[in-house]
């Protein structure tokens, strides 16, 4: 074996660091599709992790000159982990690493970091600046949950998160984008799947990772405000109100602090019951405001679709108020395509075609308004 060289990636600027972070020495990967992407000529290269969770262990997904090469679940502790080697010297190689695994609200001790790496000769190069940056903020369907794995599989495990198998990633490198995303399985935007207020998105957006709970995320940055101005995203593609659709078939959610019952309802017809649509409506004018306020140059998009758009009026009439308020004309509604039964994958969420779908019609239109 050849001498490694050992560099944190505060030594290697020239090493982009993916996702919302707070410094990269470690660089701490809380969200899906955090990682880092690099141009590396050396002949090896290896990643020093540490990894640590109670409930739901990370993964990753590497690619190499654009092609996906491996996938695995990181060792809790102190790992070392060979990206390529043996490769020739000389030869540029594109590395990208991914996390898979969405920010896991539920267990505070889930944690995964580059804390360094490790390589054989050769230099890193600096990086093209991309096209565009998007930023991507939903739930599950932006967690990747259920990208990968077989259709019949149930389990809520890591395995089955994939930020490979994503329309925001398939949407991003078809634009030559640099992409993040922010979301969590079940939450919503006024409410989660079951009723549950605390479960939304918008009053984390302007943390780094303000779902990431405990002490030790805090202290890594977790909660502190957003650098918004070191990263201006050109579009905020927002994919939110499939769980709020489902809030309104299941059943109230009684708050725990003050016994009140919380539930959207619908009218014996079937219909949303009009002043919970209202609430919905509503939600989105709040939360496109502040995504105006903390993005003053980026193109909204609000998608909706890859689990039905039943909730489609609702989310244009927020929109309406949204721009009649405003005169905001840089806002837009999107309907994705569906999951059908020959698009679907694990756990009953959208399937890799599904995603590949979904981001064929995202990349089209983005491509008319950027």
């Amino acid at each position: 074996m050849e001498q490694l060289t050992t560099a944190t990636l505060a030594q290697l600027p020239q090493v982009r660091a993916l996702g919302r972070h707070a410094g990269r020495d470690p660089l701490t990967l809380f969200w899906t599709a955090s990682g880092m992407e690099l141009e590396f000529t050396g002949s090896e290269l290896w990643v020093d992790l540490f990894a640590d969770y109670e409930m739901v262990e990370p993964w990753v997904s590497v690619e190499l000159n654009g092609a996906w090469v491996a996938r695995f679940a990181v060792n809790p502790g102190k790992s070392r982990v060979c990206l390529f080697r043996g490769m020739t010297p000389g030869k540029a190689k594109h590395l990208r690493l991914l996390k898979d695994v969405q920010a896991m609200h539920d267990d505070p001790a889930h944690l995964l970091q580059i804390t360094g790496l490790e390589y054989a000769g050769g230099e890193f190069l600096p990086l093209p600046e991309p096209q565009y940056r998007l930023e991507f903020v939903g739930d599950s369907i932006t967690s990747g949950e259920g990208a990968i794995g077989a259709k019949p599989e149930e389990d809520w495990v890591g395995a089955f998160f994939s930020a490979e198998n994503h329309y925001g990633r398939l949407t991003a490198d078809a634009l030559g984008a640099e992409y993040r995303c922010i979301s969590q399985s079940g939450w919503g935007l006024v409410t989660g799947w079951d009723n549950d207020v605390r479960h939304v998105m918008p009053p984390y957006y302007t943390q780094v990772c303000g779902v990431a709970m405990g002490q030790r995320n805090a202290a890594l940055g977790a909660q502190q405000e957003n650098n918004f101005a070191a990263w201006k995203p050109d579009a905020v593609i927002v994919n939110l109100g499939t769980n709020d659709t489902g809030a309104f078939d299941n059943p109230p959610w009684q708050d725990p602090a003050t016994g009140k019952p919380h539930q959207l309802r619908r009218l014996s017809n079937g219909d949303f019951h009009p002043a919970d649509a209202q609430k919905v409506a509503n939600g989105v004018q709040h939360f496109l405001t502040l995504l105006r306020a903390k993005n003053p140059g980026a193109k909204l998009v609000w998608c909706i679709g890859m689990l039905g758009s039943e909730l489609l009026p609702v989310l244009r009439q927020g929109m309406e108020q949204y721009k009649a308020i405003t005169g905001d004309s840089s806002v837009y509604l999107l309907e994705l395509p569906n999951t059908t039964p020959e698009t679907v994958g694990a756990r009953q969420h959208p399937g890799a075609e599904n995603h590949r779908q979904a981001a064929n019609v995202l990349t089209a239109f983005l491509r008319t308004i950027l």
